[in-house]
């Protein structure tokens, strides 16, 4: 259960990355509206983070909760905002994805 607590954290902090790069796209109330869901974003992912530390090992856990806010970051600004998919962005993000895992399978 704190696997997916801290998946869905990682995921939370991919969203407020994302609302920091449209607030950056857009003016007047609705970049208002895109830092309020950074906030709000920020928050929940820090909230979960902190839920799963109660069990996870703390390095593992901020490991995986970076690396999976990492990636799908890359992920929306190759999708959302037209940032390059070149073969070493793909490469280093696929041995990213790999040491994710890895850490996963090693931890208790």
């Amino acid at each position: 259960m704190h696997w997916i607590i801290l998946i869905i954290a990682g995921l939370f902090e991919t969203a407020f990355a994302t609302c920091l790069g449209k607030a950056k796209e857009t003016t007047g109330t609705e970049t208002v509206y895109w830092y309020i869901g950074f906030g709000v974003c920020l928050t929940i992912s820090m909230l979960l983070l902190m839920k799963a530390t109660q069990v996870l090992p703390i390095g593992t856990a901020y490991a995986v909760w970076t690396g999976i806010g990492a990636v799908g970051t890359v992920i929306i600004g190759i999708l959302v905002f037209h940032e390059p998919a070149t073969f070493w962005r793909i490469f280093f993000l696929s041995t990213l994805i790999a040491s994710i895992a890895g850490l996963k399978l090693v931890s208790n």
